[in-house]
């Protein structure tokens, strides 16, 4: 008895790739970041981040992306910001070295950035913590962030005693180690799902932030 056939790949799944080799790596993250704030309904700028300690110990989290391309905030790269006495604060700190993954889902596809961080100006940092909301910067200034919370009222106290003391201002001081940091990619991973896993992956990689990109195919 005759084994059946299985069913023949598609025009689609045979197609070549659909990330173009010779890229700039920056000019494709912007085609794809716009496609995604056009297509995901929360946080198309949400981001894992992934730190590390010292010895190598890793860690990784949720953060939101405040800044990209050839002009952002440090000079070139993927801008974050955080609470620099933060439990990644201290990996960062230690180990200025970090990875950064964007998934969206509905497009079916990511982005994989690794590469050295830069600590952003202290201006910088004030412009940005300024241009939030005055709930925003209430929260981050009154929040120990990472570190044992007694309880959740203790916390609160804090919030409404600096909301008390700056709302007539509608402006908060930022915290001296409430920063931001700028990854600057050595390795960008662009990922396109296919049908029976004939992924789409292209590579882009540099040596230094001056060097020319090279780039190739990644078996899926």
């Amino acid at each position: 008895m005759n084994e059946p056939h299985p069913p023949a790949l598609d025009d689609a799944q045979l197609a070549d790739s659909v990330i173009r080799a010779g890229a700039d790596p920056f000019g494709l993250f912007d085609e794809w970041f716009a496609d995604a704030k056009a297509a995901e309904i929360n946080d198309p700028n949400a981001m894992a981040l992934a730190t590390a300690t010292a010895d190598a110990a890793p860690s990784v989290r949720m953060v939101l992306l405040k800044g990209h391309g050839r002009h952002a905030i440090a000079g070139g790269g993927f801008t974050f910001f955080t609470n620099a006495e933060s439990r990644k604060g201290g990996h960062i700190r230690a180990n200025m070295q970090a990875a950064l993954l964007f998934h969206w889902k509905s497009l079916r596809r990511q982005i994989r950035i690794e590469g050295p961080l830069t600590e952003v100006t202290p201006e910088a940092a004030d412009a940005y913590f300024h241009s939030r909301p005055f709930k925003s910067q209430v929260g981050s200034a009154a929040s120990d962030q990472s570190r044992p919370l007694p309880d959740r009222q203790t916390y609160l106290d804090r919030v409404q005693e600096i909301w008390g003391a700056h709302e007539r201002t509608g402006k908060v001081p930022r915290p001296p180690h409430w920063t931001g940091f700028t990854l600057s990619p050595r390795r960008i991973e662009f990922w396109i799902d296919r049908e029976n896993r004939l992924h789409d992956r292209r590579e882009f990689i540099r040596a230094s932030a001056e060097s020319a990109w090279s780039d190739t195919l990644l078996y899926p």
